[in-house]
């Protein structure tokens, strides 16, 4: 699971061929630093995201980061590969506040991670207009949160992928290298 999570962004360029449904975890920011990047940025995530990795039956939630971080849309996409629903959603993402309450929102996505079924993957991407948005996140509860993370920078903004809930699944596939080892 972590290849498959740290793979991720370099993978957005080529068609999604995979076969294991994905619940992706969406969080995108809601402040006013990201005024100035919203657009750019949410016209990335329809395009490189829901175009080219979500396919039928794939969950995604969707928060909304301002200075609360509230859910604003979670779905499947149907086995048609219709995403005019999330595409709408992201559209209608505001900024709705000074500051982004990413822990809050990371709070409610960590017991719903650790609930993914095993053969399921799942898949946390926040994204910011810049590292300072995370302040607040980094220097709170949410640093476990950052843990196992990957980020891809843009001009004006930057996408984070993160692993939440992994340090086990990255604990045990160490101790089973480490017993083949001897």
């Amino acid at each position: 699971m972590l290849t498959i999570l740290v793979g991720l962004l370099p993978l957005l360029h080529a068609e999604d061929s995979r076969t294991i449904p994905l619940d992706l975890y969406l969080i995108v920011d809601g402040s006013s630093s990201f005024q100035n990047s919203q657009s750019e940025a949410i016209a990335w995530v329809n395009s490189q995201v829901v175009d080219r990795i979500l396919i039928g039956g794939d969950n995604i939630s969707i928060w909304n980061a301002g200075d609360t971080s509230r859910l604003v849309f979670s779905g499947t996409v149907p086995a048609s590969g219709q995403k005019g629903d999330i595409k709408n959603a992201i559209g209608t993402l505001t900024i709705n506040g000074r500051s982004a309450d990413f822990s809050g929102a990371l709070k409610d996505v960590a017991p719903r991670v650790s609930r993914t079924p095993q053969e399921r993957l799942s898949c946390t991407m926040l994204i910011t207009a810049s590292a300072e948005g995370l302040e607040n996140t980094l220097s709170g509860d949410s640093l476990e949160f950052f843990r196992w993370f990957r980020s891809e920078k843009y001009e004006r903004w930057q996408v984070l992928v993160i692993g939440t809930d992994i340090t086990g699944t990255v604990r045990n596939a160490a101790r089973s290298y480490m017993s083949s080892q001897r």
